[in-house]
């Protein structure tokens, strides 16, 4: 595995780029302080066994938020950190193809992405929250990303709905509410308050579990295929679930939803494949 160097990973490539993974940056820590400081203070009793327990989980879930944002953004799967030569062999030689624009032999599933100027391998598509490629080696990572922002998010927003419309139901169940969620910008600029900034929160993790299942049911059938984006009705590299699975997770896949720092091998180089089927 080879890291990006820092001012590479962490440097936006376009305002897009800079923009969504802001809102990452602070949205998380902020829902995390609103729903420790705020909600569960309200729904257990400090220091109880469901309080210390809820809490745990929610460390849990930041940490892997974190964490695998971050393992996808450093680990490096771009031709360029890779001493790539083209094969001897005539049969898989004739698979590789030439980039233009990085005016290099570049093995099959490698495409070149135009925000990051590079050729990726097994690349996907460009990530906007994450403000690189996905390919061969980071699809781990952003898989869980986007699987524990989608379980945080669900978390938070079940908890905070019982804060906000039973518990605190005299405040919030009035028409200026509405007004509050449709324009969050104008109302707090108008009227600001805590009241109206935990709604932002809540409307923010809605919005964050909504675009996470999104993701997840979109890339569902290419991950189950073995495929990437330009390959989505294609199974010429489909080797079954499991495998399919093993190639994005690793050999060690059933222990890597603890953490990005749980070693899983992938069983494949990212550079010669050959198709299964004769679809290509």
């Amino acid at each position: 595995m080879i890291l990006r160097p820092l001012y590479r990973a962490f440097w936006p490539r376009s305002i897009g780029d800079a923009a969504c993974f802001f809102l990452i940056a602070v949205g998380v820590p902020l829902t995390y302080i609103f729903q420790v400081t705020v909600v569960m203070p309200e729904l257990h009793d400090v220091g109880s066994f469901w309080y210390t327990t809820i809490w745990l989980a929610g460390i849990f879930l930041v940490f892997n938020i974190t964490s695998n944002l971050m393992a996808c953004m450093l680990v490096d799967t771009s031709i360029k950190m890779h001493i790539l030569k083209p094969p001897l062999e005539p049969h898989l030689l004739k698979r590789w193809h030439m980039c233009d624009i990085c005016q290099a032999l570049v093995p099959p599933r490698s495409w070149h992405c135009e925000t990051c100027d590079v050729c990726v391998l097994k690349r996907n598509h460009h990530c906007r929250f994450t403000c690189c490629c996905i390919g061969h080696y980071n699809f781990r990572y952003f898989f869980y990303f986007l699987f524990y922002m989608g379980l945080g998010a669900l978390y938070v927003v079940i908890n905070a709905s019982i804060y906000l419309w039973y518990l605190h139901a005299d405040y919030y169940w009035r028409p200026y509410t509405l007004v509050t969620i449709l324009v969050p910008a104008i109302s707090l600029t108008v009227h600001a308050s805590w009241e109206n900034f935990y709604l932002v929160i809540y409307e923010l993790n809605i919005l964050a579990f909504a675009m996470s299942t999104l993701l997840l049911i979109f890339h569902r059938p290419i991950f189950q295929r073995g495929a990437v984006m330009k390959e989505r009705s294609s199974n010429a590299y489909n080797l079954g679930l499991r495998g399919n699975i093993e190639m994005v997770l690793g050999k060690r896949m059933y222990w890597t939803w603890l953490s990005p720092f749980v070693r899983s091998e992938l069983p494949h180089d990212g550079v010669n494949w050959l198709p299964l089927t004769k679809e290509e």
